[in-house]
């Protein structure tokens, strides 16, 4: 059935396994999808929304670098919110709610039409290796496909158990079976392995809800996208998302059933999300607060379905019912399926390389929950590593990595080989001490070049990047070299409650203000007629404007990163023995020969290694 020898075997269809094959496809390798299911590619196993809180920066780096998820969030988003536009543009971040099963169906489409990607539908129980490499898979039918590269993305599937009150079997996701076979195998080649925990609400019908006892959450009014290439328009309509709350008779109600929980009668051992907690843990955690927050959101344009964000849970069937039922607004509810925990196995992502590559076999990666992450962004960008990662060593080139102050991928990645996670990862603006340079607006400054150099991103992807920079560029020299004079200036000053000026200036300066907008300065003529003469989008205009005001927290970032890509410069030998530097701490040599840092920079962000072992081991360098 498999006459010739693939470069990437990709194992899983869900956003890590998508992003992964197609990376690798469209940069030339010959690339096998294998998943246990050809209808559930790119399945919203969870929330039917893309991006949100440093999720929407990955998507917009995923899409800087020529993947594919944002270009599927685009053409299947109902509604479209840019978050914390309030706060400063290091924190302000893309999302959209999705219509679920346009969602999958965009994908497939999509991976059908990228050439070198060949799909076969079976589960994987194995994968082959000669000496230290990886040679293809083994299929439950007890096919071997060969491949040179192979690219594990499992999800929830590996052994993966499911829980509902006291019932538990086995299953990667509702309605599909579990994969077994990979976790054994590759604990007996030497891999650590454990075990994690996820959950998902019930989905219930949204005819039986009554919505005018909630609040509504309606789109933002000038709707923007995920992808910076013209593919899909903006939303011209959204649906809407709505609110409402538990409350103290919700919570009795839950607690009733917890002598039944799975997740506190000791049936689930497992760490769960610290950040996304279930209902149960949310009300025994903060036994103080009286009420939750609910998001009631539509599964899809045309779907009665809808998710109910914030009530993820494993209790019992019949206690779910009848908490949901005395929440506001749904007293009439009927459930499409209750909510339920699953386990699953993951493998440290300490066992890694920066390329995702495992140090243990080669031509292996590992990407997306396997390593102990969750999110379909994370899993995505992670995907999108690994299947370019994998390509480039069947095509004997470089690797490709990304350091922390060059993406939040770059973050993401460094945190999980570095310090590994021993609880779900999710990504967010804290964890990337150089957010002010690593916004969702100027992913494709930053990415574009790079995937175009490795034969990621194509040549319009490129063009249209490099016209953006011009234009913007050019409008920042505009305001540099433009004066206003005060009589013009003055009226828009004192009606923003400036300090008006007494001599003509450069409107770079005016900008420079802080509650000076872009919609103030195009009440000056010059700067109106500049930007319709040269048709300048909102995209220019938004790029221009942020560089105007954040030019010094932007410039002092940069130096800050120079000095920290000096540490990054600075490369460690292969297999280097740190036993033998006894004046390091014990625990330093320890963690530091389990996880073979590349650099001192990455050394030295290792928990338990301090400034006083970097020295000691800089002074062993010549340094």
């Amino acid at each position: 059935m498999f006459r010739d020898t693939y470069d990437v075997i990709v194992v899983g269809a869900g956003h890590a396994g998508s992003e992964a094959a197609a990376a690798a496809a469209n940069m030339g390798a010959k690339t096998l999808l294998v998943t246990m299911n050809l209808q559930n590619i790119a399945q919203m196993s969870c929330n039917p929304a893309m991006g949100g809180i440093a999720k929407g920066q990955i998507v917009r780096e995923i899409d800087a670098l020529g993947g594919y998820s944002g270009i599927v969030s685009d053409q299947t988003a109902i509604q479209f919110k840019m978050l914390n536009k309030s706060k400063g543009p290091a924190m302000w971040s893309p999302r959209v709610q999705s219509d679920r099963m346009r969602f999958a169906e965009t994908w497939r489409n999509m991976l059908e039409q990228t050439p070198n990607l060949d799909f076969y539908q079976e589960m994987v129980s194995g994968i082959l290796i000669e000496g230290d490499q990886v040679v293809g898979v083994k299929t439950s039918l007890g096919l071997e496909i060969k491949s040179k590269t192979v690219v594990l993305t499992n999800g929830t599937f590996l052994n993966g158990l499911i829980h509902i009150g006291d019932k538990n079997f086995g299953g990667g996701r509702a309605g599909e079976k579990a994969a077994t076979g990979i976790t054994e195998q590759l604990v007996d080649l030497g891999f650590d392995s454990g075990r994690m925990k996820t959950g998902t609400p019930p989905r219930v019908d949204g005819r039986s809800l009554d919505y005018s006892k909630m609040v509504e959450q309606p789109g933002d009014e000038n709707p923007e996208k995920f992808s910076y290439l013209d593919v899909t328009k903006p939303l011209s309509k959204q649906r809407s998302c709505y609110m409402t709350y538990t409350s103290p008779e919700v919570h009795d109600l839950l607690r009733d059933g917890f002598d039944r929980s799975p997740m506190f009668n000791g049936r689930i051992k497992s760490t769960g999300p610290r950040y996304c907690p279930s209902i149960e843990d949310k009300i025994n955690r903060f036994a103080d607060k009286d009420r939750h927050q609910l998001f009631v959101e539509p599964e899809g344009w045309n779907t009665v379905e809808v998710y109910v964000n914030g009530f993820s849970t494993s209790l019992p069937e019949d206690v779910q019912f009848k908490a949901l039922s005395s929440v506001a607004g749904f007293e009439h509810v009927k459930f499409f399926r209750p909510g339920y925990a699953i386990e699953y196995d993951y493998f440290p992502p300490t066992q890694l390389k920066h390329t995702l590559e495992t140090k243990l076999v080669n031509g292996l990666y590992f990407a997306g929950q396997i390593n102990g992450t969750t999110g379909y962004e994370e899993a995505g960008s992670q995907g999108l590593m690994a299947g370019i990662n994998a390509a480039l060593k069947v095509q004997e080139k470089d690797p490709f990595t990304l350091n922390r102050s060059e993406a939040y991928i770059g973050v993401l990645i460094d945190d999980l080989i570095t310090k590994g996670t021993e609880e779900p990862y999710r990504m967010f603006t804290s964890r990337a001490e150089y957010r002010t340079l690593l916004r969702q607006d100027n992913a494709d400054f930053r990415l574009t070049p790079k995937a175009f150099d490795i034969g990621l991103a194509k040549e319009n992807r490129m063009k249209r990047m490099e016209q953006k920079k011009q234009d913007s560029d050019a409008l920042i020299a505009f305001f540099k070299e433009t004066s206003v004079k005060p009589e013009e200036a003055n009226p828009v000053l004192e009606a923003k409650s400036s300090s008006v000026m007494k001599q003509s200036d450069k409107m770079f300066k005016i900008f420079s203000r802080p509650n000076i907008t872009i919609d103030d300065m195009r009440q000056f003529e010059a700067v109106e007629s500049y930007i319709q003469d040269h048709n300048l989008d909102h995209e220019v205009i938004e790029q221009a404007e942020i560089q105007v005001k954040y030019s010094g927290y932007i410039e002092k970032e940069k130096n800050n990163a120079d000095k920290l890509n000096r540490l990054e410069g600075i490369k460690i030998p292969p297999n280097f023995d740190y036993s033998k530097l006894k004046s390091m701490s014990l625990e330093a040599r320890e963690k530091l020969n389990k996880i073979q840092p590349v650099t001192i920079s990455q050394a030295s962000r290792i928990s338990g290694v301090s400034p006083s072992d970097i020295s000691v081991l800089l002074v062993y360098m010549g340094r």
